[in-house]
């Protein structure tokens, strides 16, 4: 078994490609959309469809995905809320991604040290999901 894809739902698609692409270097793979009967039942909503965004993390995808119709709202959140998720992503330099963020990026913190020794820095995509940038 293996991961083939981690998905996050968003309200506006084209900013999110924009900042996972432009902010976090990650290549665009494919855009597609989807709707039908098929579609429908399988995610559980009536009349859904789908605009998709795939980008490459290496040995699995991001998968970026904006519904019409949309659901509730649920953005933000602590990294210490229970329930709460966040998108772990290697990198070779933290420092050098966190310097390279252009202003209006927000980040928790500048890059820091753990115990463990990890780097890592945790900032938040346009809809207000945590990622969590990590020195591999």
């Amino acid at each position: 078994m293996n991961a083939h894809h981690f998905g996050i739902t968003v309200r506006d698609l084209d900013a999110a490609v924009a900042f996972y692409r432009d902010e976090l270097g990650l290549e665009l793979i494919e855009r597609f959309s989807v709707s039908g009967e098929g579609f429908e039942t399988g995610v559980g909503v009536p009349d859904a469809e789908a605009d998709f965004a795939h980008l490459d993390l290496g040995d699995a995808r991001l998968e970026l995905v904006s519904y019409d119709p949309q659901g509730e709202d649920r953005r933000g959140g602590d990294v210490n809320d229970a329930g709460a998720k966040h998108l772990g992503i290697g990198v070779e330099s933290v420092q050098e991604v966190y310097d390279s963020l252009s202003d209006p990026v927000e980040t928790l913190s500048e890059p820091q040290t753990t115990a463990s020794g990890s780097v890592i820095c945790f900032v938040r995509d346009p809809e207000g999901n945590l990622i969590e940038l990590i020195e591999t």
